[in-house]
């Protein structure tokens, strides 16, 4: 595949052709991939009980995975995602960063995290009883992501 940008400064819109022979599941991924990161929607489709759901990013706490599925997951709901973690990686915000190879959080909803120096540590949502495992690879990144939004807030 080759990715070609021009650039031109009449253009008042950006916008990305994607030319293609056969319309197949890595091209509308691809699509899918760039929408979501072009969109101002910041809704993401998921899927329960065989139902689409368009679910605001900024409601989800994390992502994990389980026997090859990806899981969303909000503060009561668990939804089933068309993406692997790789891709949600590129597709969403800076709120949310790796923390295992199994697993994606929001740090908007950090609520605790209970450090363990042997294996992984615990982490624990706001208003919610779920919880996930930071890896003691990712452990430390996560602190400094943390004390890095908060200086932001502080606005230092």
């Amino acid at each position: 595949m080759k990715v070609i940008i021009e650039v031109d400064e009449n253009v008042t819109e950006e916008c990305v052709v994607i030319k293609c022979q056969n319309l197949d599941e890595r091209i509308l991924k691809l699509q899918n991939a760039l929408s979501a990161q072009l969109s101002n929607d910041t809704d993401l489709l998921l899927y329960k009980d065989g139902k689409e759901y368009y679910i605001p990013t900024n409601q989800l706490l994390f992502f994990e995975t389980e026997n090859k599925q990806v899981f969303a997951h909000t503060n009561k709901d668990i939804y089933e995602t068309g993406y692997k973690l790789y891709e949600l990686e590129d597709i969403l915000s800076k709120d949310f960063m790796r923390i295992s190879k199994s697993a994606i959080i929001n740090l908007n909803h950090i609520f605790s995290i209970s450090k363990n120096i042997t294996a992984s540590s615990i982490v624990e949502f706001k208003n919610s009883h779920k919880r996930v495992y930071v890896s003691r690879n990712y452990y430390k990144l996560l602190i400094e992501r943390l004390d890095e939004k908060r200086k932001i807030r502080r606005g230092r």
